[in-house]
């Protein structure tokens, strides 16, 4: 199925992941330490990372960006494994590129069916697909980059999910809270300006572009391949959540 590597400090936990990820049929590594995880990583290249926040050497923070940031590891999808449910702790991990984010405790058949989600879906992104372009706007889903005007932006991991969801659901109205779920993994009932945020950010560094993304008052935003060029390009937040 899938090599697995687990990176977490807690010996019982480490022992139920081993067993129940190896009955699924997945090939497991464990590590104890983030610097003992990075090392395997490295060294083994494995379809997914299960990862814990609370390590005793290294923050799971720090793994997940050191392993986001080497070309080895970087396509290496994560999954956040913590008893920290925060949702800022949601909001940094999948701004250094997690895919996913489980709290402690957790029911292990949903843990294997979400370590199945990724693996699979991280395999179909990884299957060619073409440059989108969109007026001045050049989107490489693959490579992970954008240009406007041929000059590149520089994006976050979150800030591009946010832009290519958009773009896959261009022409149609992507509420707040299904952009919450969708590319936060976060319940959409929670009360939070997060989405605002980062699209503001998005259309700052997207300049002229930015008409794209327009704002639907009360409900969220849309993606629309033919934006008011009339229109002066907004980037405040919206003043309704």
């Amino acid at each position: 199925m899938a090599r697995v590597l687990v990176i977490d400090d807690e010996l019982d936990l480490r022992e139920v992941l081993r067993y129940n990820l190896g009955s699924a049929g997945h090939d497991v590594t464990l590590a104890e330490t983030g610097a003992q995880g990075l090392a395997l990583a490295r060294a083994e290249i494995p379809d997914v990372v299960l990862l814990d926040l609370m390590l005793p050497d290294l923050s799971g923070l720090e793994v997940c960006k050191a392993l986001k940031r080497d070309t080895t590891t970087t396509h290496i999808p994560i999954v956040m494994v913590t008893a920290k449910g925060e949702e800022i702790d949601r909001v940094v991990g999948f701004e250094l590129g997690a895919d996913d984010y489980v709290t402690k405790p957790f029911s292990i058949r949903e843990l294997l069916l979400r370590v199945q989600a990724v693996v699979r879906r991280h395999a179909m992104e990884r299957q060619p697909s073409p440059v989108m372009r969109f007026g001045a706007m050049k989107i490489d889903r693959d490579a992970h980059r954008a240009w406007v005007h041929d000059e590149p932006v520089d994006l976050t991991a979150l800030e591009f999910k946010l832009l290519l969801t958009l773009c896959d659901r261009r022409d149609r109205v992507q509420p707040r809270s299904t952009l919450l779920r969708d590319v936060w993994q976060i319940d959409g009932d929670i009360a939070t300006r997060t989405v605002d945020t980062h699209v503001k950010r998005l259309r700052e560094k997207l300049g002229e572009t930015a008409r794209c993304i327009e704002t639907v008052r009360g409900v969220g935003y849309r993606f629309t391949t033919t934006p008011d060029e009339t229109k002066p390009v907004s980037f405040e937040e919206a003043d309704d959540a």
